[in-house]
C-alpha cells in the first residue's frame, strides 16, 4: 500500500497544487493521501473524481507528526536535498507499505529525521507534483499506466477527438480537438 502524506497544506494558497498531488497520486498508483490540515472541499473534489472515474482512492486528514510516529512501513520523504532516486528505488521497491511525504511550505527538520529515506528527484528546485509522479512511475516501473479504474466515465484514445464514454448512461460524448 502506498500512502502519500501532504505536509503544510494551506487551503487558500495550495488548493490547486494539493488537488494535483491527489490526482497524480490516484492516477499513478497510490492508494490514499493524508493531508495534515482539514480541507473538506479537497476531500469532496477527489471523492467526486473517484466516483466518476473509478477506483477506491481516498483523502483523509491527520496531524503529520502522528502519521509519521505511528507509521509501521517505510517512510520516504521527497526532497531536493535527498539521495538520488535512481540509486535508491530498487531498495524502496522491496517494501510494500510506503508513506511518501511531500511538502507544501518549508518542511520541518523533524521530517528529515523521521524519514527512513530522504530521496531527491534531481537536486534542483521543482514541483512536488512532478517529484511524486516520477517517484511513483519509477516505483511501479510504468505498470500503473495500464491500470483499469472501472469507473462510470472512460476515455477512448483518439488521434483527433476527445472521446468520453459514459458507461452508466451508455452515451458517447465527442469533441473535435
Amino acid at each position: 500500500m502506498i500512502t502519500v502524506l501532504r505536509i503544510g497544506h494551506r487551503p487558500q494558497r495550495d488548493k490547486r497544487i494539493t488537488t494535483h498531488v491527489c490526482l497524480v497520486a490516484r492516477a499513478f498508483g497510490a492508494d490514499t493521501v493524508i493531508v495534515d490540515r482539514k480541507d473538506l472541499t479537497l476531500q469532496e473534489t477527489i471523492a467526486r473524481v473517484s466516483d466518476r472515474w473509478g477506483g477506491t482512492f481516498s483523502v483523509s486528514f491527520q496531524p503529520w507528526r502522528k502519521v509519521l510516529s505511528t507509521w509501521e512501513g517505510l517512510i520516504v520523504h521527497l526532497t531536493m536535498y535527498g539521495l538520488p532516486l535512481e540509486e535508491k528505488i530498487s531498495a524502496i521497491r522491496t517494501h510494500r507499505d510506503i508513506l511518501v511525504v511531500v511538502g507544501a511550505e518549508k518542511v520541518p527538520r523533524e521530517v528529515y529525521d523521521m524519514a527512513d529515506s530522504n530521496i531527491s528527484v534531481t537536486n534542483q528546485p521543482h514541483s512536488e507534483v512532478a517529484a511524486l509522479a516520477l517517484f511513483l512511475d519509477r516505483y511501479f516501473q510504468g505498470t500503473q499506466l495500464n491500470r483499469e479504474f472501472c469507473g462510470n466515465l472512460r476515455i477512448t484514445p483518439s488521434k483527433k477527438e476527445k472521446l468520453i464514454n459514459d458507461v452508466v448512461n451508455q452515451q458517447r460524448k465527442a469533441k473535435i480537438i
